[in-house]
């Protein structure tokens, strides 16, 4: 069996995430206390608590999901024994490849709260509310061919680009509202269902590029060393370990396509991965494992029971 330790990003979060794993840890609860100290927040109580509205802006959710994911992938190894580099893998959709990482030694937990949450506000700040849009395309009809068909058709009034190929039947376009608004006609013209995002901005497209900016300087001084296993990235779809590589590829992700489904193709094949396991709040990625490795068994790891069994599987 030869695994691949998955980890959530943005949508995956909700309220009362993680509170399981703290009421049932002290590993946890060190996690989220030291998460809190990074941020002069007390991002614990709003992922226990609420209210929703504020735990779903970008500044809060990035971080708070690198959290769960980081306080599930502690308790794995200090309850349970297992670690990290029992995967052959490690990978992460968008904010989680900062999870990924984290969870691989290659960035500290203190660091990469503090860059997600600027991450997240960098985003924000990147495009006025309103200005920009994104939309999933969705459906049996829809693939990258179709989807590329329809941002060239929102280009034609803006800019407009495929920011997330998930997997076949849901793929996510982004960019300036007036053309993302033209590519789901497109869209809808082609066979697909499209269906606008309730997003605060138009994420992996080059209306990022501000924020890539800030990412680019606030990475340029942070300790990255090599992870304990190779990290899938999202901009290359291939495993890389050179922690200046990854410094790249950090501040490109902002801008460029998450390529997931390439991702998982290429895991499942060339890296003979087997079984998948998300680390973290929700099972969204477990869902599109299922539909991109069906020969691969999936899993999704948010429970203390969740979290027992699999290390007795292993």
């Amino acid at each position: 069996m030869t695994l691949a330790l998955l980890f959530p990003g943005q949508g995956s979060q909700s309220v009362g995430m993680g509170a399981a794993l703290a009421d049932a840890f002290a590993s946890a609860r060190d996690v989220f206390a030291e998460v809190d100290e990074a941020l002069g927040q007390k991002l614990s109580v709003l992922m226990r608590e609420g209210p929703e509205d504020q735990l779903t802006l970008t500044e809060n959710a990035q971080p708070a999901l690198m959290a769960v994911s980081a306080a599930a992938a502690r308790v794995l190894k200090v309850e349970f024994g297992v670690g990290v580099d029992r995967a052959a893998f490690v990978a992460g959709h968008s904010l989680g490849e900062y999870s990924a990482l984290c969870a691989a030694g290659s960035i500290s937990l203190a660091d990469t709260a503090r860059l997600l949450k600027l991450r997240g506000q960098a985003m924000q700040r990147a495009v006025p509310v309103g200005k920009g849009a994104m939309a999933s395309l969705i459906g049996p009809k829809t693939d990258l061919a179709l989807a590329e068909e329809a941002a060239k058709a929102g280009s034609e009034v803006g800019v407009c680009v495929v920011a997330n190929d998930n997997n076949a039947g849901n793929i996510v376009i982004s960019g300036e509202k007036a053309a993302v608004d033209r590519a789901i006609e497109k869209a809808k013209e082609l066979g697909a269902r499209a269906i606008p995002l309730n997003v605060s901005a138009p994420f992996h497209c080059p209306l990022m590029q501000p924020a890539a900016d800030e990412m680019a300087a606030a990475l340029a001084s942070a300790t990255i060393v090599a992870p304990v296993v190779p990290v899938v990235a999202n901009v290359l779809a291939r495993p890389e370990s050179d922690p200046e590589v990854i410094r790249r590829l950090l501040v490109e992700q902002v801008t460029d396509r998450v390529r997931w489904r390439e991702s998982m193709e290429w895991m499942a094949g060339e890296g003979g991965v087997t079984r998948f396991a998300e680390i973290g709040s929700g099972k969204v990625l477990t869902g599109m494992a299922k539909r991109i490795a069906p020969d691969a068994e999936s899993l999704s790891l948010n429970t203390p029971e969740e979290l027992e069994a699999f290390a007795k599987s292993l």
